[in-house]
């Protein structure tokens, strides 16, 4: 049996076209971007041109393009500069936010770096602006205000302009994780009151291992990681060169064709909707699912029965892949950090399901029998 693969907001597959604009550089084009020779030239341009791609692409210079490891560090990188070097002493965040910032943010909090707050979040699952102007209105200390673009288990979106004028407003600096929206969302960052930005490739069917910061222009800070001089002094060791090449590929095939795709899957995810709805009338969904919402990301409350407790094993043998909130606790039995916060309720299950243009209408119709049976 073929399998069905719903986590796509885990990782994507990597796409054909990306894997062979990354050939070269994993073949002949070998050298180290850091050497003169004519190899290490090669290479160098790969990354630079690699660089004004994807700083075209979101609307911002090359100059404030930072390629490094992943999301993760680039959450890292952003935040703890903010505190150490911005002079940001209060750190404002949510507790739905993916471990990434929220271990970042605690560690800098359980350090006495920074003082920490957390942002109300509505029933919905939306933050509640009000309060976190409260919040900032309040402080008496800069804040660093870190609020991810689109929650990665329920979906849910924050307006990146309307929390970016609230920081204005009071001279805070904003971070926003916007790992599930780069190459699934258009940016235009020149125009977009936020300093710090994140991506991951293997978000939308680019590799692994290879992340993005973008450093608005405006703020100076000092490496995460010390070293050689590699991006221009930001990030040292020697550079992921098929990872940039891969990543910046796979961003110029996300963007060319996102209208269309972006029409396809919002439709599978509102196919399952009606479907779960229609055959499992106990069944409830988490966030704003049809508002603002991000359109790849599902999460379904199912009624919990002997069998629908193991849902996700259950789901496993038959081929089905989806997760129980974020992937990065699966395995773990500790439950999502996130589901609990909108909605703790003891007698329900929670699956993620997420979408990518892979994906079929045949292939829901599948998975939901498959639950109707588990349920």
């Amino acid at each position: 049996m073929e399998r069905i693969y719903l986590d796509n907001a885990a990782t994507t597959s990597l796409d054909q076209e990306v894997l062979l604009a990354m050939m070269p550089y994993l073949t002949t084009n070998f050298g180290n971007p850091s050497s003169i020779y004519s190899y290490g030239r090669e290479s160098r341009m790969g990354i630079e041109s690699a660089r004004k791609s994807v700083a075209k692409i979101l609307g911002a210079h090359p100059s404030e393009i930072f390629f490094t490891s992943g999301g993760t560090e680039s959450s890292n990188t952003a935040i703890t500069a903010a505190v150490r070097d911005l002079g940001c002493k209060h750190i404002i965040s949510s507790v739905i936010e993916h471990h990434a910032t929220k271990h970042t943010v605690e560690f800098l909090h359980n350090n006495n770096e920074a003082a920490l707050s957390y942002v109300n979040i509505l029933p919905n699952g939306h933050i509640d602006l009000t309060h976190l102007e409260l919040l900032l209105q309040e402080s008496k200390e800069k804040c660093l205000v870190s609020l991810m673009h689109a929650n990665n288990e329920i979906g849910n979106m924050i307006d990146l302009h309307a929390v970016g004028a609230l920081c204005n407003k009071y001279g805070a600096i904003f971070h926003s994780d916007t790992v599930q929206t780069v190459g699934h969302f258009p940016f235009d960052l020149k125009n977009t009151p936020v300093h710090f930005i994140t991506g991951s490739g293997h978000k939308f069917h680019g590799p692994k291992g290879i992340g993005l910061l973008y450093i608005n222009q405006n703020i100076k800070i000092k490496p995460f990681i010390n070293g050689g001089s590699q991006e221009r002094n930001m990030r040292a060791g020697t550079e992921n060169l098929y990872g940039i090449v891969g990543f910046a590929k796979a961003l110029e095939l996300a963007t060319a064709n996102f209208e269309t795709e972006h029409n396809y899957i919002l439709a599978l995810k509102k196919y399952m909707i009606d479907c779960i709805t229609a055959t499992i009338p106990q069944s409830s969904f988490n966030g704003d699912t049809l508002g603002n919402s991000l359109y790849a990301v599902l999460s379904v409350n199912l009624p919990k029965t002997e069998k629908s407790e193991m849902i996700l094993f259950n789901l496993d043998i038959n081929h089905i892949c989806a997760s129980g909130g974020s992937a990065c606790t699966s395995g773990a039995d500790q439950g999502s950090h996130v589901i609990r916060a909108i909605n703790n309720n003891a007698n329900q299950v929670t699956v993620r399901f997420s979408f990518s243009k892979h994906n079929t209408k045949e292939e829901i119709d599948t998975v939901v029998e498959k639950l109707k049976e588990l349920i």
